[in-house]
């Protein structure tokens, strides 16, 4: 028996490497995304995310689900260019969108709202693309762009003045995420982490009275770095306020 032909092991060079440059071109991951039916094809007020209403309208409505990308709640407000790969019916550029749920499907990274799904469409090509139900996609992480915005802290609703404190940040720029986040106790100079409590959400029992200062860790390629935010939550705080701490943390 013969040794196979020189064009089999280029063959077979070319198919074990098709899924590494795949990944590797432009930063690019290949995957697959579905969509979720929603009433005004926007996301969820009650995403894993723990982002309430704001989960539901921020990008214009172009949010998503994800699994893997999820991270325990770290992924939530990481920002994905999703390009569909059926050329004949989706536009070049894809769609950007914003992580504000966990979501999973057959074999999907991203679980889209039906609006971002329908962007990633051709004109006119929407009903179609959304026939086919699960398609396969190109994904890369990209920075968060929110024009006229700072980083927001958000008192959840879920908190109770004084005896516990829950917190969410909002309009995030960048590409970092924020993987710690401590209260400053005067009484014995000293800062304590707040606790993960779900999503994106951070709380915390007994917090300190009067003014809060917090300080976030801030976590990407570039490494880890921590941001003080001075006095950011009033000492009057109540849940569903929202204070403008002045920075965006890009």
């Amino acid at each position: 028996m013969g040794f196979p032909p020189k064009s089999y092991w280029y063959l077979l060079c070319v198919m074990v490497l098709l899924p590494a440059l795949c990944h590797s071109q432009d930063a690019y991951v290949c995957s697959r995304a579905t969509y979720y039916g929603s009433p005004d094809c926007l996301g969820t007020a009650t995403g894993a995310c723990g982002f309430g209403g704001y989960g539901r309208t921020i990008n214009d409505g172009s949010v998503s689900g994800v699994s893997r990308l999820y991270r325990h709640g770290t992924g939530c407000g990481a920002c994905y260019q999703v390009r569909c790969k059926v050329p004949q019916l989706c536009v070049e550029d894809g769609v950007n969108v914003v992580v504000t749920d966990y979501g999973e499907g057959d074999k999907t990274d991203f679980v889209l709202s039906t609006r971002a799904y329908s962007r990633l469409a051709r004109p006119n090509a929407a009903l179609e693309l959304l026939a086919y139900g699960v398609v396969d996609i190109e994904y890369r992480r990209i920075p968060c762009q929110y024009p006229g915005y700072n980083l927001m802290v958000k008192v959840h609703e879920h908190s109770r003045f004084p005896e516990y404190l829950a917190l969410i940040f909002l309009y995030q720029d960048g590409q970092n995420d924020i993987t710690a986040v401590e209260v400053f106790q005067a009484d014995c100079q000293q800062w304590k982490g707040m606790r993960k409590a779900y999503g994106a959400v951070w709380d915390m029992a007994n917090p300190p009275p009067g003014a809060i200062n917090i300080r976030v860790q801030v976590s990407g390629s570039a490494g880890q770095t921590w941001v003080q935010l001075s006095s950011v939550v009033s000492s009057e705080w109540k849940a569903g306020d929202v204070y403008d701490t002045s920075i965006q943390l890009n």
